[in-house]
């Protein structure tokens, strides 16, 4: 069955950017780079036992988690591979994070189960999206926000473990981002399988 997109550029549906298939973009490598940073954390925190630097390494990369985007659209260079390696930084960063600071003790797996069965029931979507023709869908705005918040409250949950009276301020306020970003997360992920569901039936009342 053929894609949906398949020419050199495109238009992205209900925003009139042009997306192109160029590779070697600013963008580009600055979400290569955001994703270097994860293999980076998981050596600092796990192997090295440097919780300083791995926590400097994460801060970076959660509040860089726009920048890839907006250089996107502010430089005319939206593509193929940054809509794809966009939300891959970003799954990378919350559940392979996730999974390290729950080995090294800074949060319950209880959290790492909620967020990793997300990324689970969505990713079984993804499957049918392509059988249909779709590559992906567009990502919403939720979603973003739940991503910032969770990427925001892992830095501060790694801070709470340095004791004393920063994990006294830190603990609370890194449980309640995190807490609202997992709701918002699995609210987004619901929202999410909705669209995904819309688009296979119209695609199946297409070929009828």
């Amino acid at each position: 069955m053929a894609r949906r997109s398949v020419s050199t550029s495109s238009v992205a549906a209900g925003t009139g950017q042009v997306v192109s298939h160029r590779v070697f973009t600013l963008p580009n490598l600055v979400s290569l780079i955001r994703l270097a940073g994860v293999p980076l954390f998981v050596y600092l925190l796990l192997v090295a036992h440097e919780t300083i630097a791995a926590l400097v390494v994460l801060a970076v990369g959660a509040s860089t988690d726009w920048v890839d985007g907006q250089l996107a659209r502010r430089l005319n260079q939206v593509t193929r591979l940054g809509q794809l390696l966009d939300p891959i930084t970003d799954r990378a960063y919350i559940v392979v994070t996730v999974l390290a600071l729950t080995v090294s003790g800074a949060v319950p797996w209880q959290l790492t189960a909620v967020l990793v069965a997300r990324e689970a029931v969505v990713a079984l979507s993804i499957p049918v999206l392509w059988y249909h023709g779709y590559q992906s869908l567009q990502v919403h705005y939720l979603g973003k926000t739940a991503t910032f918040v969770l990427m925001f409250s892992f830095p501060v949950l790694l801070l709470a473990t340095v004791g004393g009276v920063v994990q006294a301020v830190a603990l609370p306020v890194g449980w309640a981002l995190a807490l609202w970003g997992a709701a918002l997360y699995w609210y987004a992920g619901v929202l999410y399988l909705i669209q995904a569901a819309q688009v296979v039936r119209a695609a199946r009342r297409s070929l009828r």
